[in-house]
């Protein structure tokens, strides 16, 4: 997928829960909360939940840079 292309499914699932697959296999599922021309913020589903994730990113949760996501999906598919 090219750049532009996962820069606009960004924007286009922003405030939706989504599944990101990174190219090293790390995946995080969460909410889309910011997306810039080079990353996307999501706030985690699970895991952090009882801190409030101020300290992610300014309150937008976990930071991913667009070049590292292999793939972007949201999480409704998987319950079909």
């Amino acid at each position: 997928m090219r750049y532009t292309e996962l820069y606009d499914l960004c924007c286009r699932y922003h405030k939706k829960s989504v599944r990101i697959k990174q190219h090293d296999g790390r995946v995080h599922v969460g909410t889309i909360t910011r997306v810039s021309r080079d990353k996307v913020w999501i706030m985690p589903s699970s895991g952090y939940g009882g801190f409030g994730l101020g300290f992610f990113g300014g309150g937008f949760g976990i930071g991913i840079a667009l070049g590292a996501i292999a793939g972007i999906a949201l999480t409704s598919a998987f319950f079909w």
